[in-house]
């Protein structure tokens, strides 16, 4: 899969993609189904399948801080469109000029002459350009002149239920890690590379790992049972803390993953954690020891939870 930014012409595209465009975030059944749809007709019309995101993403963009926390940073929904079969990622860079783009500037750029698209698949509710003006009946218009086939997909159900990346954020803030697994089809996750930290977990006898997250809200906070898949070696459970750490200082969001019987140093891996069961919320403790003694006692839960699973 190539990641491909800028308007300069592609040379890859010269037969033209199927294209769809979209947040695509926590990659969900929902755009599975409709990846692998798009899979279908990019084979059948033998054209390269290419997805278009923004980054930011425009909610995040016009809301800032008070956007929705992302289910996947950019990196981690790179990582899940290549392993769904992408040919190829388009990114957009959102910014001043993007957002007052009119929605045929942007079709006609975009789409119909640095993209090449022939085929296009969108989501039922997907609007676009300046207003949020564009939309299917655009698109049809356009694309007819351009001798490209506009599609819709139509919305996933679950069990009657609308499959959708804010149900799945819902579930995760309540701790329906459950509920979130079935809709992403996977359980939910979280990428980032093990940095050093202020050393307190091994201090206090539970040396953890903290890794890095690129996160100003996340989408779910407390300690989790987790099982950490390391590259090229087997995973391995543990116990992990989201949050904001209000006993010792509460200043910034970290990841902070214990795992079971592991002595060597993590310095530098690169994890993945996912979220198996939740123990509790984070809670600000009356003192360090009281705080301590909490985290013992998680570990020893966690680890039953964890040998009922094996």
């Amino acid at each position: 899969m190539k990641l491909l930014r800028g308007l300069q012409q592609i040379s890859d595209i010269s037969k033209g993609t199927a294209t769809t465009i979209g947040n695509f975030d926590g990659v969900h059944l929902g755009h599975q189904a409709l990846l692998e749809a798009l899979r279908d007709k990019a084979s059948n019309l033998k054209l390269q399948r290419l997805v278009i995101l923004f980054e930011p993403p425009p909610r995040e963009f016009f809301k800032g801080r008070e956007a929705p926390a992302r289910l996947s940073s950019f990196r981690e929904k790179l990582e899940m469109l290549r392993q769904s079969g992408v040919d190829l990622v388009y990114c957009v860079q959102f910014n001043n000029q993007m957002a007052s783009m009119k929605a045929a500037e942007f079709a006609n750029r975009y789409f119909f002459s640095l993209l090449r698209t022939r085929y296009l698949l969108i989501g039922r509710d997907f609007r676009f350009g300046q207003d949020r003006l564009g939309d299917i009946t655009l698109l049809n218009e356009l694309g007819s002149q351009q001798s490209c086939v506009v599609e819709t997909f139509p919305d996933y159900f679950l069990d009657k239920q609308r499959v959708s990346s804010t149900s799945i954020r819902s579930a995760l803030k309540q701790g329906m890690l459950k509920e979130a697994a079935q809709a992403l089809g996977r359980p939910y996750s979280m990428y980032g590379r093990v940095i050093r930290g202020d050393g307190r977990g091994a201090q206090w006898g539970v040396p953890t790992a903290n890794i890095h997250i690129h996160r100003v809200h996340l989408p779910l906070q407390g300690v989790f049972c987790v099982n950490v898949h390391r590259l090229g070696k087997p995973s391995i459970m543990g116990v992990a803390n989201i949050g904001s750490r209000p006993t010792v200082d509460g200043r910034k969001n970290s990841l902070e993953v214990h795992l079971f019987d592991v002595t060597e140093s993590l310095y530098g891996e690169f994890l993945r954690v996912e979220f198996l069961y939740k123990l509790r919320d984070e809670m600000k403790f009356p003192s360090v020891d009281a705080l301590i003694g909490q985290i013992h006692q998680d570990v020893n839960t966690a680890k039953a939870y964890c040998a009922e699973l094996i």
